[in-house]
């Protein structure tokens, strides 16, 4: 149902947050602070908006740290990198180590983040072993993988990409595991120029394979085939696989193989961490947020040092045998 002060919210878009004088005239009205579009404007603000439409709403609202689908204006602010509006909010009264994900405060995530100054580390906040404030050691290794690995991925075109990353195993393994053969390199040649120009049924059987450090990764720059469950399974024999379709008209569609089991499907890599995420879920997600292909790497561990296994010329072409790529 919407009521009256919903409705002094009408016509209210994401730039809109940006706009001080804007946002205050519709509160001055009667707009509830507390509630826009089924959701806060302050977690709207913390993520889209300005400092001072920040600092605005949060000295309107009952509790400055009051949740949206289970966290913080201040989680939201360091989520979506807006420095500025997290300091806004931690002077309104915020709490940075309010845990909020499996553990995971603002202020320890922004630890991870472009900005581990923003809060000062009280000597009470303690990493899981107990042992170290803010960060463990493993997680600080974890930070630094993650900004070598955006750094080797960084501007790749990978549109309409289908990858398998799969931990563990070479290409000649993969190779054996998918029954796959040689693809003439003419055929290959030609596929490169113009796939769009091919036989569907025929492109879609031909995949690159390349060995990198951790295991290997299967890619098809112009389909689907390495992220779907036949090839995955076939892949996940002892190990695990993650599959990534860059979908031009739906958007990246992400699943999980682990040993021949389906563990997740339509899953959505770089979009944040969720609420049912482990504590080191929560990371992989922050780190490798707005970084699907990195994030399919990192989850099955792999490490390449550049594109090449995503989007440039493979260890080998290979053709599959004629079945179902998507297992159906």
């Amino acid at each position: 149902m919407v009521t009256g002060h919903d409705d002094l919210w009408a016509g209210m878009g994401w730039d809109g947050w940006e706009d001080h004088i804007g946002v205050r005239r519709r509160l001055e009205r009667g707009a509830d602070p507390e509630a826009w579009s089924g959701g806060r404007p302050l977690h709207r603000a913390a993520a889209f908006g300005s400092p001072e439409v920040v600092t605005e709403l949060a000295r309107r609202v009952a509790d400055v740290d009051a949740p949206e689908n289970g966290t913080t204006a201040l989680w939201e602010a360091v989520l979506y990198d807006r420095p500025d509006n997290a300091r806004a909010l931690a002077a309104a009264g915020a709490d940075p180590w309010r845990p909020v994900l499996a553990g995971w405060s603002p202020g320890r995530l922004s630890l991870a983040g472009p900005a581990p100054d923003l809060f000062a580390v009280p000597d009470t906040e303690r990493g899981p072993s107990g042992a170290e404030r803010g960060l463990s050691a493993a997680e600080r290794t974890a930070v630094r993988e993650a900004r070598r690995l955006a750094a080797a991925l960084d501007g790749i075109h990978y549109e309409g990409t289908g990858l398998a990353c799969v931990a563990g195993i070479d290409a000649e393994e993969a190779v054996r595991r998918l029954a796959a053969a040689p693809a003439g390199p003419e055929e290959v040649a030609e596929l490169l120029e113009e796939p769009w120009a091919y036989d569907p049924d025929e492109s879609l059987r031909i995949v690159g394979v390349t060995t990198v450090p951790g295991g290997c990764i299967v890619t098809q720059p112009w389909g689907y085939t390495p992220a779907g469950q036949d090839v995955l399974t076939r892949l996940s024999t002892g190990t695990v696989c993650y599959g990534l379709y860059a979908n031009p008209k739906s958007g990246n569609q992400g699943s999980i193989v682990r040993d021949g089991t389906v563990e997740g499907s339509d899953l959505h890599p770089g979009g944040g961490p969720d609420l049912d995420d482990t504590p080191g879920d929560v990371l992989t997600a922050y780190l490798y947020r707005h970084s699907p292909v990195a994030y399919a790497c990192a989850f099955a561990g792999l490490r390449p040092a550049d594109a090449r296994a995503v989007v440039g010329n493979p260890d080998l072409w290979v053709e599959l045998p004629r079945r179902d790529p998507r297992g159906h």
